[in-house]
């Protein structure tokens, strides 16, 4: 299943890949890789047990992307180990962890969706015609069930900040 014109880049219409994640449903499945002294994963049963926020970006290698992760590792500092945070993109696992070193990224963890795009099939946010991911946010409960999600409709522009953070903190 696909989703033409779920989101615009730059004006353009653009197609996402499977369904549309929903309030109220079971965060579906994914594996994604990072780099820490290897390759390592993360999967939906690694963020159960405490409330997990998921930030969703194309590419850490452009602008609104780096301001989205920076703004969530900004916000996200004083919950410390009570909350589960990561970012996904589509870069590889080394060029993210090398972005975290670079910007003292360490609240957000970093996943990589670049094996098998399980992530933005199964969260249907993967742009067809792009191969990239579309922008959007996730906040799951501590058991793994979707409370928030916003899926950006402009591809270029930032995600509703305010209103992910206050999901997240209203599960503490």
């Amino acid at each position: 299943m696909s989703r033409s014109a779920a989101v615009t880049f730059k004006g353009n219409p653009l197609t996402l890949a499977g369904e549309a994640v929903q309030v109220g449903q079971a965060a579906p499945e994914f594996t994604l890789h990072y780099y820490a002294d290897g390759l390592k994963t993360i999967t939906k049963a690694d963020l159960l047990g405490k409330p997990s926020i998921i930030s969703v970006v194309p590419s850490l290698d452009t602008p609104v992307c780096q301001v989205q992760t920076k703004r969530f590792n900004q916000d996200l500092g004083n919950l410390g180990e009570q909350v589960n945070a990561v970012t996904v993109s589509l870069d590889l696992p080394f060029a993210m962890n090398r972005f975290c070193g670079a910007e003292d990224v360490k609240t957000m963890r970093v996943g990589s969706d670049y094996q098998d795009r399980s992530f933005g099939n199964n969260w249907g946010m993967l742009i067809e015609e792009l191969k990239l991911l579309a922008r959007g946010v996730f906040v799951l409960d501590a058991s793994g069930n979707v409370v928030y999600a916003e899926t950006v409709s402009e591809v270029t522009e930032e995600p509703n900040y305010d209103a992910a953070l206050a999901a997240l903190k209203g599960l503490l």
